[in-house]
C-alpha cells in the first residue's frame, strides 16, 4: 500500500547568478503548495529535499524543470504516512553542500569537470565479482559523517570518521597513496557529497576513482541491498531508510 506523502530529494551542480531572485521564487511556489523541506541555492547549483501530497510536490518538480537550467533535475522518490519535516526552509547559501574547496565545482553544463560516475548495477556486479571490468581492487570509500556511517555502510568501506564533510580533503591527502592501483568508488546518501569527493581525489592524484550516481539511495532503487550493511541515515523525522526505502532503524 503507498504512503500518503511524498518525499524527494535531488541536487544539481549548475550555474546560478539569481540566487536571491531564484529563492524567492521557489519559496513562494512551495509555500502555495503546502510542501515542507529544505531547498539550498548557491551560486553552484541546488540541493533539496521537500515532502507533500505527491500532486503538490510533483507541481513543484515541473515548475523547477520549467527553467533550462534545471530541466535534467531527476529526484530521487520515496514515502511515508507523514510528512518527515516540520517546515519550509528555502535558503542561499555560499555552497550547497560545505567542502571549503571553491574551485571543487562540478561543471554539469560541459561534463568536463565532472569526476566518473558508477551506476548501482555497475557496482553492484563489480562488488560481486570482486574487482572492476579491468581486473582492480574495487574499494568503496564512505564521504558521509562518522554518526551517519554508524547507522548503515557498504561492506568493508573505507570510514574516516568524518565530524564534517569539510575535513574530508584532509584525509584524501593524508591517505592517497594507500588508493594507488586500485578503483576507488566514493558514496554518500545522494549523490552530492561523493560527487565533489571524487572531483577532489582526481585533483590530488588518485588515478581510478569514481563516484557512485545517485548515491546509496539510488542504490537502494536500483540495487537492493546488496552488499550493504544496516540502513541509510537520512536529514528529516524519518532518520533512516531501510533496503526497501522504508524507514527503518
Amino acid at each position: 500500500m503507498q504512503h500518503a506523502i511524498l518525499n524527494i530529494s535531488s541536487y544539481l551542480f549548475v550555474t546560478l547568478n539569481d540566487t536571491v531572485a531564484l529563492r524567492e521564487r521557489l519559496h513562494e511556489r512551495a509555500h502555495t503548495l503546502g510542501l515542507k523541506g529544505t531547498v539550498l541555492i548557491a551560486e553552484e547549483g541546488i540541493n533539496l529535499f521537500l515532502a507533500g501530497p505527491a500532486e503538490a510536490v510533483r507541481a513543484w518538480v515541473t515548475d523547477l524543470q520549467s527553467d533550462p537550467r534545471f530541466t535534467h533535475i531527476a529526484p530521487k522518490e520515496s514515502w511515508s504516512e507523514t510528512t518527515p519535516f516540520k517546515r519550509l526552509l528555502v535558503k542561499v547559501k555560499n555552497e550547497i553542500i560545505r567542502m571549503n574547496h571553491p574551485t571543487i565545482r562540478p561543471d554539469v553544463e560541459g561534463a568536463e569537470g565532472r569526476a566518473p560516475a558508477v551506476d548501482a548495477p555497475t557496482l553492484k556486479r563489480w562488488l560481486d565479482q570482486g574487482h572492476d571490468d579491468d581486473g582492480r581492487e574495487v574499494v568503496t570509500l564512505d564521504t558521509r559523517n562518522a554518526f551517519e556511517v554508524d547507522f548503515g555502510t557498504f561492506e568493508g568501506a573505507i570510514d574516516w570518521r568524518l565530524g564534517k564533510f569539510s575535513e574530508f580533503p584532509d584525509q584524501v591527502l593524508a591517505h592517497k597513496d594507500g588508493f594507488q592501483g586500485k578503483t576507488v568508488v566514493s558514496f554518500c546518501t545522494g549523490g552530492i557529497r561523493c560527487e565533489k569527493a571524487a572531483l577532489f581525489m582526481a585533483e590530488a592524484g588518485v588515478d581510478h576513482v569514481y563516484q557512485l550516481d545517485g548515491g546509496i539511495l539510488k542504490y537502494f532503487e536500483l540495487a537492493g541491498g546488496a552488499h550493504y550493511q544496516g540502513t541509510c541515515f537520512v536529514f528529516d523525522e524519518r532518520e533512516a531508510l531501510g533496503a526497501d526505502l522504508a524507514p527503518g532503524r
